[in-house]
C-alpha cells in the first residue's frame, strides 16, 4: 500500500449552486482537469472525489457535489447525496458566484454545515466577471471569505493557505495504539488467514496497526492464531499488549494470559475511527435483544460474501443465539445508512476502516441521538465471550458530546 487511504485523508467538500464553479475550482486547486466543466447547469451530479497532497496538511480529499440548488425528482436526489458529503465532510468551502447576490439558499446549507461543527470557508468565484466587496460577506455569515477566480488561477495559493489555517487539526486521532504502549514494547498481533483474507496481502487495519506500532519505536511479531501458543513459549519476556482478529476471541483469549492486555483489530478501530464507551455500552444492548427484533448491519465496505461470512452468517448466529430466536436482520452496505433508526432495537457496526472520523462519529450520534444502541463486530465477539472489560479497560473514555447534530432538512 503506497498511497494514504482515502478514510485517512482530510475531507474538503465543495458546496455551491449550480454554475457557482465549484468543479472549476476543484480543478484550480488540484491543477488538473478531474472534474467536467459545464456552463450548462447541473453537470455535476453524483459526488466527484480528487485525492491529492495539500501542502502542509499532507493528504487530503476534494469532494465536489452537486449543485444546492438542483430542481426535479433527480435534483432532489443529487441534493440528498450532497447532504450525505456533509456526514463526511472535515471543512466546507462553500462557493458564491458573483452573477446571483440573493444568498438565502446559502444561508439554510451552512446551517447544515454549523450544525454538524464543520468549519466553513466562503469563496466567492468569478471574480474576473464582476468583483464583489466581501466585507458585508464577512459580517452576514460570521466565516472567512476570499475572493478567487477559478479560471484565471487568481487567489487559489491563498485560498490553500485559509484551508490550512481553518482545518481542524484533529480530524483523527494521532494513533491507534501508541497511547497505550510505551518505546521498546513488544506488541503481537493474531491473523488469521481464512478464507476471507485477501490473497498475499494484510487487511487494511492489520497494516495500519503495524505502521502504528512501528511509527511508535516498537517491536511487532505477527502470528496466527494457530501458531500463537508456540510463539509465546519462544518469548523471554511478555509482550506489552495483543492484538487479534475478534473472530478468534474465542481461541486467544484463553491462550493468552490475563496479565497480558488483550484486544482486536476492530475494538482499535473503533476507537480510532468513533466514540469507544457509547460503542461498549451499544454491546451490552445485545442481551437485551428479544425473538423478532429488528437490526441493522453495516458495512462500511463492498465485497463478495463468501461462505461463513462474518456480517451475514456469524454475527447473525451470534445475535440470533442470544436473542432466543430468529430475527429480522437488515445489512447495509458502503454510504447507504438510514437517516431515521428508530426502528431498529440494534446497530451493529464493521470496524469502519474504510470511513474517516467525521462519518462514523455522525453515525454514532445519529444513533445516540435516536436511543439506538450501536456497537461494532469486535465488540459484539468480545461480549459473547465474556471478555468485553478485558478487551477495552486500557483505553481512556471518550467523549464527543460537544458534537451535536440535527437531521437534514429535506
Amino acid at each position: 500500500m503506497n498511497d494514504t487511504p482515502r478514510a485517512n485523508r482530510l475531507h474538503i467538500g465543495l458546496f455551491g449552486r449550480r454554475n457557482s464553479g465549484k468543479s472549476s475550482l476543484i480543478n484550480a486547486i488540484t491543477g488538473q482537469e478531474i472534474a467536467l466543466v459545464s456552463d450548462f447547469p447541473g453537470t455535476t451530479t453524483d459526488p466527484v472525489y480528487k485525492a491529492m497532497e495539500l501542502l502542509p496538511i499532507g493528504p487530503v480529499v476534494f469532494i465536489d457535489t452537486a449543485g444546492l440548488d438542483d430542481v426535479g425528482d433527480l435534483g432532489e436526489l443529487r441534493i440528498k447525496k450532497t447532504l450525505e458529503v456533509m456526514d463526511k465532510t472535515d471543512i466546507a468551502l462553500v462557493v458564491f458566484s458573483t452573477e446571483n447576490l440573493d444568498f438565502s439558499l446559502e444561508k439554510r446549507w451552512c446551517q447544515e454545515l454549523r450544525n454538524r461543527n464543520i468549519p466553513i470557508i466562503g469563496v466567492v468565484n468569478k471574480i474576473d466577471k464582476r468583483d464583489v466587496d466581501i466585507k458585508d460577506l464577512t459580517k452576514e455569515f460570521d466565516f472567512p471569505f476570499i475572493k478567487v477566480s477559478a479560471n484565471k488561477r487568481e487567489n487559489i495559493g491563498k485560498l490553500k493557505e485559509m484551508i490550512h489555517q481553518n482545518a481542524p487539526m484533529d480530524f483523527e486521532l494521532s494513533t491507534l495504539v501508541g497511547d497505550i504502549i510505551t518505546p521498546k514494547s513488544l506488541v503481537v498481533l493474531v491473523t488469521p488467514q481464512d478464507i476471507q483474507a485477501p490473497k498475499n496481502r494484510l487487511i487494511l487495519p492489520q497494516v495500519q496497526t503495524i505502521r502504528d506500532i512501528l511509527d511508535n519505536n516498537c517491536m511487532a511479531l505477527v502470528a496466527k492464531e494457530t501458531e500463537l501458543l508456540d510463539l509465546l513459549n519462544c518469548l523471554n519476556k511478555k509482550p506489552a499488549l495483543v492484538i487479534t482478529d475478534s473472530q478468534v476471541f474465542h481461541i486467544v483469549s484463553k491462550i493468552v494470559p490475563e496479565d497480558i492486555p488483550l484486544t482486536s483489530f476492530s475494538i482499535i478501530m473503533s476507537r480510532y475511527k468513533g466514540e469507544l464507551s457509547t460503542l461498549v455500552r451499544g454491546a451490552k444492548a445485545i442481551d437485551e435483544l428479544k425473538p423478532n427484533d429488528r437490526v441493522l448491519i453495516e458495512e462500511a465496505c463492498t465485497h463478495h460474501p463468501l461462505e461463513n461470512d462474518i456480517g451475514r452468517q456469524k454475527l447473525p448466529a451470534l445475535l440470533e443465539n442470544k436473542a432466543g430466536g430468529k430475527l429480522q436482520i437488515e445489512i447495509k452496505v458502503g454510504g447507504d445508512f438510514p437517516e431515521d433508526l428508530t426502528p431498529y432495537a440494534l446497530i451493529l457496526h464493521c470496524g469502519a476502516c474504510m470511513l474517516n472520523r467525521k462519518q462514523m462519529l455522525t453515525r454514532i450520534i445519529r444513533a445516540r441521538e435516536q436511543n439506538v444502541p450501536i456497537t461494532n463486530y469486535g465488540m459484539a465477539f468480545a461480549h459473547a465471550q465474556g471478555i468485553l472489560e478485558r478487551t477495552t479497560c486500557m483505553f481512556e473514555p471518550q467523549d464527543s458530546s460537544t458534537f451535536s447534530l440535527q437531521l437534514p432538512f429535506l
